[in-house]
């Protein structure tokens, strides 16, 4: 699996930076009314609502109906209508008063059952007043009989069960969804997942995403009128949710008609009902925003507030795994973040040189092959003796005041009880999440030695991104030989980049003395070294015979650059890369790879701007008709089609590649015709259609003949 994946760090800066607001896990330090502010953005109703549904479900999770209903009462009286919940909220206030065992509670229960759910039980399902004369049983069996009539009505998992099904509905009911982001990841993680299992490979972040995303989902939301008459909906959207959120067909058509008929809403509801480890998440996005700039190093000095992780046998506690942290949509199904996404700049990214983004000549797909071997051959101890030199770390040109003053402080989950820890899990949870954290680790392991040494290194390498992401190539060289000498001897594809960069930084101010040395003195050697070199060296000589206007073609993607350089020095510094970035650069390979083999496009991912954090510009790779040719045969709705002649995918992806002399255009139709009456994968079914022209009843005739 090829972690080398390049991705747009800047882009998920972005959704990144939405998720920590939208969630109130950071406050700007520039900021003296940043609470004002909070209270009057659009995402402070949507987490507001978010925040309810976690507290309802912590006091179901609990046994706290009482307290549930009150909350619903107060916040979503209109669900309290549908008796289907409110029987279900009955029965379980009955057994739990009867779970307590003294005879007011007793006598509490049999005035519940008078006054509360048996009048229910008569209108709310057809079910339901055989559930009632069932649950009667229980003044009889005791909660500890595992054999008895009405053990999986004591069972704790039915307060687990009521708390995500009323998840389920509240999200959907108050539109309290969750950010972009913990949408995206959830989504990723399941296809990362379905593409291993497939593949029969082993995950390299199998750790981190066993821990992430749980195995247990929500209930589903339900509409409160069954319909069994045959679904007005698009086959090809039934299709698309089935496989895009491992739903049966069934369940695909229930979502469907929960949703109205919306794909989006129905996708986006399915999504909510995956479970995060919120305080793993939590402490990822953490680590990120340290190691990124984005929130101020010095909340380093102390250790981390691990949220609580609760027992995981014990399946009473269910409060701090809740993965209901729903996305974050307004009503147009888009989230509250989503134009900030789009829109926003990060407050601590630095401001782009037009004079140097604009140029181009970098071959990317040198830069993309040899980034992982660049990092990772890194194994050289020499320099060591330099590195925890604190003139050496000083002499560094760090960010000035002024950019520092511009990063958020982490505030953590400070108003949901739902995740503060406790005195006796708090042991547990920072045992468990304490290697999660590159914060945490490096304070760790510098205990009793400075502590601002490990913050040194931080702003070393936030210093040496800025001045890589501003073009200041040949300032950033410097500063990485003053650590460490040899450093470019194992990284030496990382020195032809920044030296390009310097080399076009001189053609467009007219320097071209200047450049023709830095070329004879570095790009030429490097070539000549590394033959992979010479391509790329080629293309950047060629800004030479063009005019300055016309040099300035693609943009160069530096932020790029300076993210591969952050994390070589980084590991030469003993600083890891955050866990995230591993998490996005194996998942994101693994998307391009499951629907290279599905043979078509992803029809969620402008939705979860995953078609945003693929978006590096690499000059060199296909020209963007080749592209668009292949995005056109996979469009989206009923007229939705796939490009075939053997349909064998080109390794980049980018487009089919044929294996006969004649393409066959497979409409959507005919590839669902074929997978429903044959029960085919849908890749077999394009090559079966590919065999006979496209016509599906031509190929159900030939294979029942």
């Amino acid at each position: 699996m090829d972690s080398s994946t390049p991705v747009n760090w800047e882009a998920l800066d972005a959704v990144v930076i939405d998720f920590a607001k939208s969630e109130n896990l950071i406050e700007d330090s520039s900021s003296s009314s940043s609470s004002t502010a909070a209270a009057l953005s659009p995402s402070s109703s949507s987490y507001h609502s978010r925040l309810i549904i976690r507290q309802i479900r912590h006091s179901l999770e609990t046994g706290a109906v009482d307290a549930a209903v009150d909350l619903l009462r107060f916040h979503a009286p209109s669900i309290l209508n549908d008796h289907r919940i409110l029987f279900r909220l009955h029965k379980q206030k009955f057994v739990e008063l009867l779970r307590k065992g003294t005879t007011e509670d007793r006598d509490s229960a049999i005035h519940c059952l008078r006054t509360a759910l048996a009048p229910c039980a008569l209108d709310a399902y057809p079910e339901a007043y055989e559930e009632f004369k069932h649950v009667l049983l229980a003044f009889i069996y005791d909660k500890d009989d595992k054999t008895s009539p009405v053990a999986n009505e004591w069972s704790e998992r039915r307060r687990l069960d009521l708390a995500g099904f009323l998840s389920s509905m509240l999200r959907a009911h108050l539109n309290a969804y969750d950010p972009i982001f913990s949408m995206t990841l959830r989504y990723l993680i399941s296809i990362h997942r379905a593409y291993c299992l497939r593949q029969g490979i082993t995950s390299p972040i199998s750790d981190l995403t066993e821990r992430l995303l749980l195995e247990d989902r929500d209930p589903p939301a339900t509409p409160q009128d069954i319909l069994y008459e045959a679904p007005p909906f698009d086959e090809v959207d039934i299709q698309a949710l089935a496989h895009a959120v491992e739903l049966t067909r069934q369940g695909a058509i229930d979502s469907l008609r929960f949703a109205k008929g919306d794909l989006f809403l129905a996708f986006q509801n399915e999504l909510g009902r995956m479970r995060l480890d919120v305080p793993l998440l939590d402490q990822l996005v953490r680590e990120y925003c340290v190691y990124r700039g984005i929130v101020d190093s010095a909340s380093g000095k102390q250790p981390i507030q691990e949220p609580v992780k609760l027992n995981q046998q014990n399946p009473g506690y269910c409060s701090s795994r809740d993965c209901s942290l729903e996305l974050d949509c307004n009503a147009s199904k888009h989230s509250d973040g989503e134009t900030s996404v789009t829109n926003a700049q990060m407050d601590c990214s630095p401001e782009n040189n037009a004079d140097v983004t604009s140029m181009r000549g970098i071959d990317f797909d040198v830069r993309y092959a040899s980034e992982l071997t660049s990092i990772h051959e890194d194994c050289s101890t020499s320099g060591s003796q330099q590195l925890d030199d604190p003139s050496v770390l000083q002499r560094t040109r760090l960010p000035g005041s002024g950019e520092r003053s511009k990063r958020k402080r982490w505030r953590g989950r400070y108003d949901d009880n739902s995740y503060m820890p406790n005195a006796s899990s708090e042991e547990h949870s920072e045992q468990e999440h304490s290697t999660n954290s590159t914060v945490s680790t490096l304070l760790k392991e510098k205990q009793g030695s400075d502590v601002s040494n490990v913050e040194d290194k931080y702003e070393v390498l936030l210093g040496m991104k800025e001045l890589a992401s501003k073009g200041m190539a040949a300032e950033a060289v410097e500063e990485v030989n003053a650590i460490d000498s040899n450093f470019f001897v194992q990284n030496s594809v990382l020195l032809f980049q920044l030296k390009q960069v310097e080399f076009l930084k001189l053609v467009s101010s007219g320097d071209y003395n200047a450049a023709l040395k830095v070329a004879c003195s570095h790009l030429g050697p490097l070539a000549s070294s590394d033959p992979a070199l010479l391509k790329p060296l080629k293309e950047t000589l060629l800004a030479l015979l063009r005019p300055n206007e016309e040099a300035l073609g693609n943009s160069l993607p530096l932020h790029a650059l300076a993210a591969s350089l952050q994390v070589a020095v980084g590991r030469r510094l003993g600083v890891e890369e955050p866990q995230l970035m591993k998490i996005m650069r194996a998942t994101l390979h693994t998307h391009t790879e499951w629907f290279k083999l599905q043979m078509c496009k992803d029809r969620f991912e402008g939705l979860l701007r995953i078609d945003s954090l693929k978006e590096v510009n690499t000059p060199s790779l296909a020209p963007v008709s080749t592209t668009k040719s292949y995005a056109d045969s996979c469009t989206n709705g009923s007229s939705q089609a796939t490009v075939s002649s053997g349909t064998r995918m080109s390794e980049d992806g980018s487009s089919p590649a044929p294996d006969s002399s004649r393409d066959v255009v497979c409409d959507e139709g005919a590839i669902l015709k074929v997978m429903e009456f044959l029960a085919l994968p849908r890749a077999d079914a394009i090559h079966l259609l590919a065999q006979y022209n496209g016509n599906a009843e031509t190929v159900i005739q030939q294979i029942f003949a």
